[in-house]
């Protein structure tokens, strides 16, 4: 999973995002907002900050999920990176 969780940061970080990020910590809240959820492509709008929200366009399948754009809007600006390239 330590593969999975510094991918997730390097791509956050190579977007320009400003801030200390945890890949772990995005991962998780990824599940958090994917539980229960059926089959299918959704757009998902998380506080992950008291000031940042990340915008999500996520897969869900059955027993996985493809996180394709993550958008970050922050006081500092709109951050986004595509998982998918």
């Amino acid at each position: 999973m330590n593969e999975l969780y510094e991918m997730i940061e390097k791509k956050i970080k190579e977007s320009g995002y400003p801030r200390p990020i945890s890949g772990s910590d995005v991962y998780d809240d990824i599940c958090d907002q994917i539980e229960g959820k059926e089959n299918g492509s959704y757009v998902v709008l998380s506080k992950f900050d008291d000031d940042v929200i990340f915008e999500y366009h996520i897969t869900v399948m059955d027993d996985e999920f493809n996180l394709g754009v993550l958008t970050m809007r922050t006081p500092e600006g709109v951050f986004e990176t595509d998982f998918d390239q």
